[in-house]
């Protein structure tokens, strides 16, 4: 069976600006077996040349085709929702182009939708026109519902932060679109062209990654070079199929089933060859 994979960035790929030990040759891998594989992210900042750029730019041989956003999600969905429709938009370049690319028009007054992304050019006027809009009828979109953003310099409000503001003054819920939202989930698989059980997801963030995962009936394999540690697993009703120390550990040796047969290094009694992991979850 062929496999493609869904691959998380930050705290898989990259930490900060820096690469984590194993991420290119892994990718590299991928790309020698003609796998296909989709990098997704919630951040909705930059579009997705912006985003193959930056990667580039560390060392990564990836180019925009590679990318998937929660904006490019946000976007389609809306555009298949209601076409042609207009936007009140808090955020930036990617959320603007994204939505500009699917034929939605960025307007200041009676919009039918508010969308909200990250930003730093956040104002209390922002915020003040958009809860006036929701209350006057216009539907409240969140690209994704992180409460927080990681930066060099610490961690500053994301999306989910700002979406929380609007919900408590209008008493109305958004919509979220980004990781673990199946619609995200569903497009990515979409646009790597795979079916369900043939798309892997990897991630470091067990409520966004391997809870969209898991939802989806994908194969998910966790990393601990994120957000999550060991000691974490065990608050969740749902496990991932797979964990690993790092991304490196999916490149330890060349091996090939269908496409690729990593061997993963473990403590516990999972399989270390992927050829008995798959056969068993198959």
């Amino acid at each position: 069976m062929k496999r493609g994979f869904l691959i998380d960035m930050d705290g898989v790929i990259y930490r900060s600006s820096q690469l984590i030990p194993g991420a290119v040759e892994f990718i590299k891998l991928l790309q020698k077996r003609r796998i296909p594989f989709l990098f997704l992210t919630n951040n909705s900042q930059r579009t997705r040349r912006d985003v193959a750029m930056k990667l580039n730019r560390m060392g990564m041989p990836v180019d925009a085709s590679h990318i998937f956003t929660c904006a490019m999600a946000t976007a389609r969905y809306l555009a298949h929702q209601k076409p042609h429709g207009t936007a009140y938009v808090i955020g930036e370049g990617g959320l603007l182009n994204a939505l500009h690319e699917n034929g939605y028009a960025i307007v200041d007054k009676s919009p039918d939708y508010v969308v909200v992304g990250e930003g730093r050019t956040l104002s209390f006027e922002m915020l003040e026109s958009a809860v006036q809009m929701v209350i006057d009828g216009a539907k409240l979109i969140a690209t994704n519902l992180d409460p927080n953003c990681p930066t060099q310099h610490g961690t500053r409000p994301g999306c989910g932060a700002i979406v929380s503001l609007i919900e408590a003054a209008t008493g109305l819920k958004a919509f979220s679109l980004g990781k673990p939202s199946p619609v995200m989930m569903r497009a990515a698989r979409k646009e790597l062209g795979m079916a369900t059980s043939e798309t892997i997801m990897i991630g470091d963030t067990m409520d966004t990654d391997i809870l969209g995962g898991v939802q989806m009936g994908y194969r998910t394999v966790l990393v601990m070079t994120g957000t999550t540690c060991q000691e974490d697993l065990a608050k969740f009703a749902f496990q991932p199929d797979l964990v690993v120390d790092s991304i490196a550990d999916l490149c330890d040796h060349d091996e090939l089933l269908d496409e690729l047969v990593p061997t993963f290094n473990r403590e516990d009694d999972t399989p270390h060859d992927m050829r008995e992991w798959i056969a068993a979850h198959s």
